[in-house]
């Protein structure tokens, strides 16, 4: 029987790095850390839907709690004078005293802006969730989506597959399109998948999406960092 892996999974340590970013060896603090983590992801789930998440990063150390949010519409999630950012740290500064930490950690939270919108799998997922939201025909959701993906240079291939009652009909159905290529053995290949949810009147639909953006070398990416180190320099 076969068995379907995350693509970030195969690749962690080799192109992809860990989502959050903290060690312990006491198992109170492992076990105190991993709750917090994924009470922080629900809430910030919940509070950022539709402002273009591309992903949420955790880092931590012995007296600090650093949150990275990447986004395409960063002022969404700022606000209007840096007003839904101080909210957005009150919501989970309430969170973490609903928590009973051990310690309670200084709480710091950094937005970051994407830039290429169409090479990031979440951001293209939440763009079919809201064409299927607003009742659009869900072949030319995928079409559409799937031809500004690939007008985008970095972007090799795409894949998108949507399931669920499609179009409001009796029986649940998977429909898929595809374009380019999708290289999922080959460990090297820099692929972002993302799943997500459509909660429509008579039912859920599922979306996942694959998007592979080239191979990624490390004698490449060492000589691009050090050329941009040189150009620096000069």
């Amino acid at each position: 029987m076969t068995h379907v892996a995350h693509p970030f999974v195969q690749r962690l340590g080799i192109n992809r790095d860990w989502k959050s970013r903290w060690f312990t060896n006491d198992k109170k603090k492992y076990r105190e850390y991993i709750r917090t983590d994924a009470a922080i992801r629900k809430l910030l789930d919940k509070k950022l839907r539709g402002m273009a998440i591309d992903a949420v990063e955790i880092e931590r150390n012995e007296t600090t709690l650093r949150i990275l949010i990447k986004t395409a519409r960063p002022g969404l999630v700022i606000g209007r004078s840096g007003e839904g950012a101080q909210q957005l740290k009150k919501d989970v500064d309430m969170l973490l005293r609903t928590l009973k930490l051990s310690e309670k950690p200084e709480l710091k939270i950094d937005i970051e802006e994407v830039r290429s919108i169409e090479s990031s799998a979440p951001i293209v997922a939440q763009m079919v969730v809201e064409g299927l939201e607003k009742r659009m025909p869900f072949r030319r959701v995928l079409k559409q989506t799937v031809e500004k993906v690939m007008a985008n240079r970095d972007v090799q291939g795409v894949r998108i597959i949507v399931s669920g009652r499609l179009g409001g009909a009796d029986m649940a159905r998977r429909e898929e399109l595809k374009k380019g290529r999708i290289p999922l053995q080959t460990l090297r290949a820099d692929i972002d998948f993302a799943r997500e949810r459509a909660n429509l009147p008579y039912g859920v639909i599922g979306v996942k999406v694959w998007i592979y953006r080239g191979e990624v070398f490390a004698d490449r990416a060492q000589g691009e960092s050090t050329a941009g180190r040189r150009s620096t320099n000069a």
